[in-house]
């Protein structure tokens, strides 16, 4: 990385804070996220079947999540969720296993010998819309255009980078550091930029657009991300870990780990 992205990487964290999803308020921003970006906006998911305007599913309950907010505006950036194996010695299906079978390279997969409460999928990797906008688009849903400014709007580019970076936090949290992902194109050869390299593990699938399986070992990502970039996973890391401690330690904590 050069000089100018770790100015970027500077301004993101004055900008922007990333919380480990704890409390059900969280949770639900996380699936207000999840519901404008794959109800609304993009027609993954039927915007009927939410009628609480909240996108969850199933594997939520086995899920960790994460939060990304602007911090002077307060509004919703991005969320990304850790998925855990469930069931009994973790027989249950992650979702990229139920819904994009197809797709997979069984072969690949099964050569590497994964115990299976090791594994997990990072899953459900969304940046709002408004994080997102060309320059010429002014309607956002709180009306006339938000008056970012331009260096906040160069960070903007983060968003995707560290939720995923959050949700690589998580799987060393928790020991769950054999690591699948459904992705489009362009975030592996992003994360690639940066010295995160990522095995194919399968085919291209219309799944919320098209999509191909990657497998990542945690070790892997962490011993080779770029020295910059581990500036900003070490602050993430810091920002969830509190949160996430209090989640195992504490008995009326709803999340499940």
């Amino acid at each position: 990385m050069t000089n100018n992205i770790q100015a970027l990487v500077e301004y993101f964290e004055k900008y922007f804070s990333v919380e480990f999803a704890l409390t059900q308020e969280q949770k639900n921003r996380v699936y207000g996220i999840r519901y404008r970006v794959y109800c609304e906006e993009f027609r993954y998911e039927a915007p009927e079947h939410f009628p609480e305007k909240q996108e969850s599913d199933e594997f939520d309950e086995y899920s960790l999540h994460c939060l990304i907010t602007h911090k002077e505006r307060h509004i919703p950036a991005g969320c990304v969720r850790l998925v855990s194996v469930a069931g009994s010695n973790g027989k249950d299906l992650l979702p990229f296993e139920k819904y994009c079978a197809k797709s997979l390279d069984n072969e690949f997969i099964k050569d590497l010998n994964l115990e299976r409460q090791t594994v997990c999928e990072i899953s459900r990797l969304a940046v709002d819309g408004i994080f997102r906008r060309r320059s010429g688009e002014k309607s956002t849903r709180f009306g006339d255009v938000l008056d970012f400014t331009d260096q906040e709007k160069r960070t903007f580019s983060l968003i995707a980078v560290s939720g995923f970076l959050a949700a690589t936090a998580l799987t060393e949290l928790t020991g769950r550091t054999n690591v699948f992902a459904m992705m489009e194109p362009f975030l592996p050869r992003l994360l690639k930029r940066s010295g995160i390299v990522f095995q194919r593990a399968g085919k291209d699938i219309d799944y919320h657009g098209i999509r191909a399986p990657y497998f990542i070992k945690t070790r892997s990502a962490l011993d080779n991300m770029d020295i910059n970039l581990k500036v900003l996973y070490d602050w993430l890391k810091i920002q969830i870990e509190d949160a996430y401690q209090t989640s195992i330690w504490n008995p009326e904590s709803r999340v499940r780990t």
